[in-house]
């Protein structure tokens, strides 16, 4: 690999990707056939990849359709793939959730309903439960993203005001067996949390939902209100006798895609830290923990984590995550020798910009200021993507179609001596 810091970060990202592609954790996880039908649904930023995977693989007949993020489709033979809207549901992600509702419904035992469930699917699935209107869902769901809600928190909201998250799609189907591959893009790899649980039992409440409400101020449509007084608004919880022929599996983890970007960087000569796959907090706060951590090392090093950030939007700029932290961690390291770092999301999309993260170095504010441009006012502002941009230092890949959530590495230089 490439000492260069640049290309060797680079590097590491896509060897993280790579390692999450659904070409390499698809085939050999599918279940066998069964003796009925097979339907295929699924949900998520990798639903059209994993499905051309199983295309692919899958010796019997099979019928089905998935729904992924606009510019997230691939050509399938027989499986129909529909684009939708992310982070904020749309109608083309209803259609989708009604269609798919309504593929699993009157199966039998020897039916078998082959669910790909990757990060994303809580936005693209959306069938809002009875009462609710899709408005009511996108206005909850723009209030959540906004006030800086860690992910287990919005999607125990999004599972209360739905049709078919929370265990739901899965009642829909008995009793039909049910195996579901999932790639995992939550802290944690819990089925239940990965694209709201579709086909997991929920251990979360209704009075937990109201409560999360309550806690960031959200003022919620009267019949989002409605309904979560409805007791009929509970989800299925663990042990519901139909979701006994449930089948959930993990198949990639970020926990799996840093230990392939740590094994790329012990290859080129790097001692590699991985500091954990299920970091969660303020973009910023985490940068700087990140930062004291690199400020007492030495090289050559490299700390790699995963998880899922969390902006709290105060600004009116542009700027995922990813590109926010990579802003904070600049800051905090004020041009420190011999470090460099990536922070980009795996799917390639950091928030809803057209970047998946970032890049820095020792030089990085100089460089800013030598533009005219202030990086502390940038990042009170949300506008880190504003900044990378006029820097030429954005990270463009396009979707990857798959999804492990965040990647950083943070690279430390021979010449630091600690």
């Amino acid at each position: 690999m490439d000492t260069n810091p640049r290309s060797l970060l680079t590097g590491l990202f896509r060897s993280a990707v790579d390692a999450a592609s659904p070409a390499n954790c698809v085939p050999g996880n599918l279940p066998r056939l069964p003796r009925g039908r097979t339907v295929l649904v699924g949900a998520g930023k990798a639903a059209a990849s994993m499905a051309r995977e199983v295309e692919e693989h899958w010796s019997g007949p099979l019928t089905g359709l998935v729904v992924t993020r606009y510019g997230h489709g691939v050509p399938c033979r027989n499986i129909e793939v529909i684009e939708a809207g992310h982070p904020v549901p749309d109608a083309e992600g209803l259609r989708a959730a009604e269609r798919m509702l309504a593929s699993v419904r009157g199966l039998n035992a020897d039916d078998l309903v082959l669910a790909l469930i990757s990060g994303g699917g809580s936005s693209l699935f959306a069938a809002p439960a009875e009462g609710l209107a899709l408005s009511d869902k996108q206005s909850v769901t723009r209030a959540l993203l906004k006030c800086g809600a860690p992910i287990s928190e919005i999607n125990c909201v999004r599972k209360h005001l739905s049709a078919v998250k929370g265990g739901r799609l899965a009642l829909a189907a008995a009793p039909a067996q049910i195996v579901s591959l999932i790639i995992s893009d939550v802290p944690g790899d819990d089925p239940a949390v990965i694209a709201s649980g579709p086909t997991a039992p929920d251990s979360t409440t209704r009075g937990d939902a109201s409560a999360i409400l309550r806690k960031y101020g959200i003022a919620v449509p009267d019949a989002v209100q409605s309904w979560l007084a409805n007791p009929l608004s509970e989800t299925p919880k663990p042990g519901h006798a139909s979701l006994a022929r449930v089948h959930n599996r993990i198949i990639s983890s970020a926990k799996e895609a840093l230990e392939a970007a740590a094994r790329a960087a012990q290859a080129a000569g790097y001692k590699t830290i991985i500091l954990g796959d299920a970091l969660e907090g303020e973009a910023r706060e985490v940068a700087r923990e990140h930062a004291r951590l690199a400020l007492a090392g030495c090289g050559p090093c490299v700390f790699l984590s995963g998880g899922e950030t969390t902006v709290t939007v105060q600004g009116a700029g542009r700027g995922g995550r990813n590109a926010e932290f990579a802003l904070a961690l600049a800051l905090a390291l004020n041009g420190a020798r011999g470090i460099h770092a990536i922070a980009c999301d795996t799917d390639g999309i950091d928030g809803t910009e057209d970047n998946a993260g970032a890049m820095i170095g020792p030089d990085t504010l100089a460089r800013a200021r030598g533009l005219g441009l202030n990086p502390a006012g940038h990042l009170a502002d949300n506008d880190a993507y504003g900044l990378f941009a006029a820097l030429g230092d954005l990270v463009v890949t396009g979707p990857t179609l798959t999804n492990v959530n965040d990647f950083r590495a943070v690279l430390i230089g021979p010449e630091v001596a600690g």
